[in-house]
C-alpha cells in the first residue's frame, strides 16, 4: 500500500509507546527515549500506528537528527524525505545552524539531501555528549552534517 505524503498531514509529539513500537520494528534504538524527547518528535499517519517518524535532539546550535523511521509499506512516496525537510525546519526554528546524524543503513539517502561527511573527533561537545553518539550508535556509523542556512528558500515563510 503506499501513500502520498500529500495525503498525510506532519504532527508533532507522538506517543512514546506508539513511536517506540514504529522505531523498535526497523531495529533503531529506544533505550533513552522518554516523554520529553517526543517534544521534538514528529510523525505522519494515525495516532495510534504513525507509519513515519523522526526525532531532532536540539544541542544549542546544533541538533541531532535521530530515529527516522518509514514503514515498508508506505516506502518510496516521500514520506522519509517530507520527515527529514520537516525536522531539519523545526531546528532551524529552534536556532540550529547544522543537523547531525549517525547513520548505518541511510548515508545514501541522506548524501542525497545535502548531508556529508563530518570528522566524529572534531563533533561539537553537545553533539558527543548525547546518549546516540556516545553509547547507542556503534563507532562504525557513518556521521554526517549538513549545515542550515537561514536563507534556504521558503525556510522564513515556514517559521512564521
Amino acid at each position: 500500500m503506499s501513500t502520498s505524503m500529500s495525503d498525510l498531514a506532519i504532527h508533532r509529539k507522538p506517543a512514546r509507546a506508539t513511536a517506540t513500537a514504529l522505531l523498535e520494528t526497523a531495529g533503531l534504538p529506544t533505550d533513552d527515549l522518554t516523554d520529553a524527547y517526543m517534544e521534538h518528535f514528529f510523525y505522519v499517519g494515525p495516532t495510534t500506528a504513525p507509519i513515519g517518524l523522526v526525532g531532532v535532539e536540539m544541542c544549542g546550535v546544533d541538533a541531532l537528527l535521530r530515529s527516522l523511521v518509514v514503514n515498508p509499506e508506505h516506502r518510496s512516496a516521500g514520506l522519509g524525505q517530507a520527515l527529514v525537510a520537516h525536522a531539519e525546519s523545526h531546528a532551524l526554528g529552534q536556532g540550529a545552524r547544522a543537523m547531525y546524524c549517525l547513520t548505518t543503513t541511510a548515508e545514501a539517502f541522506f548524501r542525497r539531501r545535502g548531508y556529508v561527511d563530518a570528522d566524529r573527533e572534531r563533533a561539537p561537545i553537545a553533539i558527543r555528549q548525547t546518549r546516540e553518539f556516545s553509547a547507542i550508535c556503534p563507532a562504525s556509523s557513518a556521521f554526517l552534517v549538513k549545515r542550515l542556512p537561514a536563507d534556504r528558500p521558503g525556510i522564513q515563510e515556514k517559521l512564521r
